[in-house]
């Protein structure tokens, strides 16, 4: 299939949101495509209607659409697609690759006590198969597997993998109640949609065999297989939520971005030399199977959180404020100054890991009353540093320009004046300014608050001594 044009496509199943393992399969099946030109197809696996539900579908789109894993065709549900898997199944029945069968679960229980009667692996025996029966009330459709001779195929990640058809059952295609089985709803819908590709988890290896063989019946065309290692958790178990893995969206709503958790993605089982980061220009040129390996990837949460906080350090004030503003509005503040929050970005990014943490940062900014850390304000917040304040006020409302050079310039002459250090000052200045003890570098938090909202945190927090005095 090297000639033809590639055709990917992520078949998630709406039983729940996407999480990690699956979105590493979209990324790799979304850049191969684009890598090679070719076409990413969204396709919803939602046959189990008990299991199903529309928001995990919503959720899934949504998961998507923030990764900005575009997909080029779909997305298509099987749920509306069983013409086209009647159509295939009758089509094998009347080839003859196919029939029906009428063995009751009772039957079928009988033949597997008589095989392991026997030591042989209880499968079924095949009573149906030569029998040309038609359907009927409780009856299935079977697959014919070849009795004898393997099923083989070159997996782009793995290698040559084979399997002994005489440990496979006669598959099941339609079940008793009219609806078709997994392995014949995708492979009929692979080959309806051209799919050239397909690349998965691992867990799917041992589905291949079979899938195989309905192409084979089918005279259909084979696609390449990919298997893709799975994920492990830092301690080497299967990954799971106590690793830190939870689903895309939850990485959103903690403040993570999407290039940052794509970056963490392509490099669990795929790596480039010793390169860690990587533009989504770059991965899509970059990317090849050949360079997956076939050893498990590990998932890292902390290394993920550092490579997020590299990301927000290094992207711009224009990008991260467009992006911190819901975090923000979640946070209860309405009505936002675009150039505050610009202001606050480029002052908070330095020292944010998550856009939740710039948010929390950030309240200072858009507070309109602080309120003050105890132990800032028991240590800093005292009567010495009131006629400092005042005073410090006072030059405030006259420098002419409110700006971080015109502000740090005042200073400077100011502790020369006073003949203090900055740290004297400072500090109180802070707590009285954002009420924390940690914040930006002064002058830049003042910058961002500017003239009017200085002045007036300067005076409460000495009107806040005084009383603390009479008190």
């Amino acid at each position: 299939m090297s000639n033809e044009k590639v055709v990917t496509r992520f078949p998630p199943s709406p039983t729940g949101y996407l999480h990690i393992g699956g979105a590493r399969t979209a990324l790799f099946n979304w850049l191969f495509s684009k890598q090679r030109g070719g076409k990413f197809i969204l396709r919803i696996e939602d046959t189990d209607e008990q299991r199903s539900s529309d928001d995990a579908t919503r959720a899934i789109l949504e998961s998507m659409e923030w990764l900005g894993l575009s997909w080029d065709d779909g997305p298509y549900f099987q749920s509306r697609r069983y013409d086209i898997y009647n159509e295939v199944i009758d089509r094998l029945i009347a080839g003859g690759e196919a029939y029906h069968c009428h063995c009751s679960p009772e039957d079928l229980e009988k033949q597997r006590q008589r095989a392991r009667g026997k030591g042989l692996k209880p499968k079924y025996d095949g009573t149906c198969r030569d029998l040309g029966l038609g359907t009927a009330p409780g009856s299935v459709v079977r697959l014919k597997i070849p009795l004898s001779g393997i099923t083989q195929f070159i997996d782009l990640v793995k290698g040559p993998i084979s399997f002994d058809n005489e440990e496979l059952d006669d598959l099941i295609i339609r079940r008793s109640n009219g609806s078709p089985t997994y392995h014949l709803a995708v492979v009929a819908d692979d080959i309806s949609l051209g799919i050239t590709y397909v690349i998965r988890g691992d867990d799917h290896v041992n589905n291949t065999p079979r899938q195989i063989l309905i192409y084979k019946a089918l005279g259909e065309p084979i696609p390449e297989y990919a298997h893709l290692p799975m994920i492990l958790g830092p301690d080497k178990t299967r990954l799971s939520k106590r690793h830190g893995a939870m689903s895309v969206l939850a990485y959103r709503d903690m403040g993570y971005l999407p290039h940052a958790l794509l970056n963490a993605l392509a490099r669990l089982g795929w790596s480039y030399g010793d390169q860690e980061k990587f533009s989504m220009e770059e991965m899509i040129e970059k990317f090849s199977l050949e360079r997956v390996g076939k050893a498990a990837g590990v998932f890292n949460a902390e290394k993920l959180l550092d490579l997020n906080a590299w990301y927000i350090r290094e992207s711009s004030d224009e990008f991260l404020s467009e992006r911190l503003t819901p975090f923000l509005e979640n946070q209860g503040f309405r009505n936002l100054d675009v150039g505050k929050v610009r202001k606050a970005v480029s002052i908070l990014k330095v020292r944010s890991k998550t856009l939740v943490e710039m948010a929390e940062g950030a309240h200072f900014c858009f507070d309109e009353e602080i309120t003050y850390e105890k132990k800032g304000d028991d240590k800093f917040l005292k009567q010495g540093i009131v006629e400092l304040f005042e005073d410090l006020n006072n030059r405030l409302v006259a420098i002419p320009e409110f700006n971080q050079e015109s502000i740090e310039k005042l200073f400077i002459d100011f502790l020369e004046e006073k003949e203090i250090k900055l740290r004297k000052l400072a500090q109180p200045l802070r707590v009285a300014l954002t009420g924390k003890t940690a914040s930006p570098g002064i002058f830049e938090v003042m910058e961002v608050l500017g003239r009017e909202k200085v002045v007036e945190r300067i005076s409460k927090a000495v009107s806040h001594i005084k009383k603390k005095q009479v008190e």
